[in-house]
């Protein structure tokens, strides 16, 4: 999933920023509030982890923003605010939820995946299509009880595929998902990835099918 990280701090973003892209995430991270802004009217991202006290624009202008505009983000406050005031006005604007530092990094990690669940309209911790299932809190795949090992982008896609299985995942969509700004991928390695997870799934009755000129789904009717 793609995730925006807005933090001046820089040794704490660069921690964070390590710690989503390690847990497979397309990460991007902007220090201020300006840029914040601009990069998110031009990108799309599934989260969007905020700092409040930001240089050039406080991060409470861009959540009004982000949410004027119908952003469908979701948002994570992260900051030292932690007067009920602040929560309370922060979660009235459109905040998804807020946290203050400072903070436990298990506690980070829990409400990041909860909020990314919530974001793909799941509420369990499991999605299973098949004889696969996708154990959203270790982000690991199994086939028929055993370990499903995939190359890290073709993880990606699956993951993508599986939270919203049953639905068309649009190639732009996932292209913005699985890389950050400083990444690329093309209409052909998405294919490939596609065309090797379609052989490595079908022993286990799931079917990934192509919406052509569209994008992928994978088939809940099977």
């Amino acid at each position: 999933m793609r995730i925006l990280l807005v933090e001046d701090n820089a040794a704490l973003a660069d921690g964070l920023v390590q710690l989503l892209a390690g847990a497979g995430h397309a990460v991007d991270h902007v220090a201020d509030g300006a840029g914040a802004e601009a990069l998110i009217v031009a990108e799309r991202f599934d989260l969007v982890v905020l700092d409040l006290n930001l240089p050039q624009m406080d991060g409470l202008e861009v959540l009004r923003g982000m949410r004027t505009r119908r952003d469908p983000a979701a948002v994570m406050i992260l900051t030292a605010r932690g007067t009920p005031e602040d929560r309370v006005r922060g979660l009235d604007l459109g905040a998804d939820d807020y946290m203050v530092k400072p903070f436990e990094i298990t506690e980070f990690e829990a409400r990041v995946r909860s909020l990314l669940r919530r974001q793909a309209g799941l509420r369990a911790a499991e999605v299973r299509v098949g004889g696969v299932l996708l154990d959203l809190t270790a982000r690991r795949f199994s086939a028929d009880g055993q370990a499903l090992d995939l190359p890290a982008r073709e993880h990606a896609l699956l993951e993508l595929l599986f939270m919203r299985a049953g639905k068309v995942v649009a190639k732009d969509v996932i292209m913005q998902s699985m890389t950050s700004l400083d990444e690329a991928l093309s209409d052909n390695a998405i294919e490939q990835y596609a065309s090797r997870l379609r052989r490595r799934l079908a022993p286990h009755g799931v079917h990934l099918r192509t919406a052509r000129g569209i994008g992928y789904y994978i088939d809940k009717g099977v």
